[in-house]
């Protein structure tokens, strides 16, 4: 797959395959937020945008559990579960983030599916960010 072709989508139009593809400086130059894990929900990418906004250093997040230490705000049903209870995901859903931050309204798009090991958060902040 060409890498310049994922760097022109956008947040709704990117595949999950284009995203299993891509490497380190092509998931950093994205426009939203990136994580990836694996199925112990440990992550293993995280791109510059989802750095920047949150405010955690790649090096602080690789390695560690997506939703016992990143990111316990999303350990519910509506994010964490929907990787646990689904084969295929590929779902857009409106969320507030609170940990760390002041209320931040985002759009999380979950991405799942049963071709690689690799799960895939992508997170849009509202305000373009």
């Amino acid at each position: 797959m060409n890498q310049e072709a994922i760097q022109t989508e956008s947040f709704g139009s990117v595949s999950f395959d284009q995203l299993s593809a891509a490497d380190e400086g092509t998931l950093d130059s994205l426009t939203f937020g990136v994580i990836g894990f694996d199925p112990a929900y440990i992550v293993t990418h995280y791109n510059a945008v989802e750095s920047t906004s949150a405010g955690l250093r790649k090096a602080h997040v690789i390695g560690r559990h997506l939703f016992e230490e990143v990111a316990p705000c999303m350990n519910n049903f509506m994010v964490a579960q929907r990787f646990e209870d689904e084969s295929e995901l590929d779902q857009v859903v409106p969320y507030v983030l609170t940990l760390r931050m002041r209320p931040t309204p985002v759009q999380l798009r979950l991405l799942k599916s049963s071709r690689s090991d690799t799960r895939f958060l992508l997170v849009e902040r509202k305000d373009g960010k």
